[in-house]
């Protein structure tokens, strides 16, 4: 565990337009969801590329 307070956040849109608060190293990427996460052959994904799109940019 970490100190309190040590994550620094980034903004990205969700699929029905919210923004929600992600861990600055979940930007690019993102965990998948039950259903992605094994590829045809059979190996586990890790990460999936995020839409750059989906990402807020911070003024």
């Amino acid at each position: 565990m970490g100190k309190t307070g040590t994550t620094k956040w980034g903004r990205v849109k969700g699929r029905k337009g919210r923004v929600i608060m992600v861990p600055e190293s979940e930007l690019t990427h993102k965990r998948p969801g039950p259903g992605q996460r094994y590829t045809s052959s059979g190996a586990k994904r890790r990460k999936l590329p995020r839409s750059p799109k989906a990402i807020v940019k911070s003024a």
